[in-house]
């Protein structure tokens, strides 16, 4: 059924391979993020995009979870999150996160999840011709 809208339909083809670069960019820079930047700035990054997928600013994420996406142990995320915790950004306990401070948070990181921010918007939500 996808298949044949996407065969047929020109705005679902478009999307669907827009969505698709997206994600390729999203991992491409995923993986600069964790070869060039500290592991409190990739933590950054993973909570703002965390949040940005949902409402509000509670995230229910256990340290073991977030160890695995970053590909660390969960002794240094433990390290992490208690330092983004002492500087007001987070309050962190047992699996559950309460951001306290977007706008530290992305002083705090690095520049990837903007950077991602960018590309999705320019990727999925382009301007009008008429523009």
């Amino acid at each position: 059924m996808l298949a044949d809208a996407f065969a047929r339909e020109v705005a679902v083809r478009q999307l669907l391979l827009a969505y698709s670069q997206a994600l390729v960019s999203e991992i491409m820079q995923t993986a600069l993020c964790s070869r060039h930047h500290s592991l409190e700035q990739q933590l950054c990054r993973l909570i703002l995009a965390r949040i940005e997928r949902q409402t509000g600013h509670e995230l229910s994420m256990t340290q073991e979870a977030m160890a695995t996406l970053l590909g660390v142990r969960r002794e240094s995320i433990t390290l992490c999150a208690a330092r983004l915790q002492q500087l007001g950004l987070i309050r962190y306990a047992r699996g559950h996160i309460s951001v306290l401070d977007v706008p530290g948070l992305h002083s705090h990181g690095c520049d990837c999840h903007a950077t991602l921010q960018r590309e999705f918007s320019r990727l999925l939500h382009p301007r009008d011709s008429a523009d």
